[in-house]
């Protein structure tokens, strides 16, 4: 076991873990810690704990103190040049006409480098930017693309639902998403309404995929053979949420009953003509279009 604290260089970023020494640092407290790139000052988000060697990614950098007054100032006076910087990146990218998009801008805690993002549709020849960037600060000057993803993360926003975007309050990681997961949740294939503002898949469809996955595994699929109590009859329709299915009984008469999971037995020994050979979730009756399916192929990219 490795006693660590972890530490987060940006809001919503993600959480890095330090060995504290026999510094008393705490929760809330900022904190200066040695990284792979120099000096840098962190936020402590996590605080004393024992983890396995297996969490850990040797070898383990040290909290080198907790940040002074002068620290702080520091911390801030860079918050100041990078609002300055990003204008004159800005310019630059104009009047080379480079066809990129500055995102954001940062300077290392030891003023040692100046990072700047950009998004863009494919790759970009900066390197005479670079130059010209390097004569102004008089610094290391380095230029990373990022994705759709993290610009968002970065910029913030509202999402769909109307609250702040999770990417950019609390979200430290993406975690992969997939077209498969808005099947099995029952969503509309409609870009518009799975996508966030970033134009991919929501992360929030992970949120709940775990449960869809267990709950998928015990109640029967549509069209499949069932036995209720008021005898045998076919799934019409599955609802995930509450547990239930919708059975339209035997007869002459095309009733449709709803039954909760614990009243149906499944006929295993066969099911209706169109009983699908994987988890249903959702049953769409109109096929996807190729152009439709490229669409919504390109929101897991």
């Amino acid at each position: 076991m490795v006693k660590v604290v972890g530490v987060r260089f940006k809001k919503a970023g993600k959480i890095y873990y330090f060995d504290p020494h026999n510094l008393e640092v705490d929760k809330g407290d900022n904190v200066i810690v040695e990284t792979a790139r120099g000096m840098e000052y962190g936020h402590i988000v996590l605080g004393t704990k024992f983890v396995t060697d297996e969490e850990i990614v040797s070898p383990i950098k040290p909290v080198i103190r907790k940040a002074t007054q002068k620290d702080d100032k520091v911390y801030e006076k860079n918050k100041e040049k990078e609002i300055k910087a990003l204008e004159i990146c800005k310019e630059k990218v104009e009047k080379h006409e480079l066809d990129m998009k500055l995102i954001d801008v940062e300077y290392t805690f030891d003023n040692n480098k100046v990072i700047f993002y950009f998004t863009a549709e494919g790759r970009v020849d900066f390197r005479e930017l670079v130059k010209d960037l390097a004569s102004v600060f008089k610094i290391r000057i380095e230029l990373r693309q990022i994705g759709v993803r993290d610009e968002a993360k970065m910029l913030g926003g509202l999402g769909p639902c109307g609250i702040p975007l999770c990417c950019s309050k609390w979200l430290g990681d993406f975690q992969p998403v997939s077209i498969k997961m808005a099947k099995e949740q029952n969503l509309s294939l409609n870009p518009t309404k799975i996508s966030g503002i970033c134009g991919r898949l929501l992360c929030c469809l992970k949120y709940e995929q775990d449960f869809y996955e267990a709950i998928g595994k015990k109640l029967p699929h549509e069209g499949q053979l069932v036995t209720v109590t008021d005898g045998k009859g076919i799934v019409f329709k599955v609802n995930a949420l509450r547990e239930t299915v919708t059975v339209k009984l035997e007869g002459d008469d095309a009733v449709l009953k709803e039954y909760h999971l614990e009243d149906i037995k499944v006929e295993r020994s066969g099911c209706g003509k169109n009983c699908p050979k994987k988890t249903p979730e959702v049953a769409f009756k109109e096929p996807l279009s190729p152009e439709q399916k490229k669409e919504l192929k390109s929101l897991e990219e």
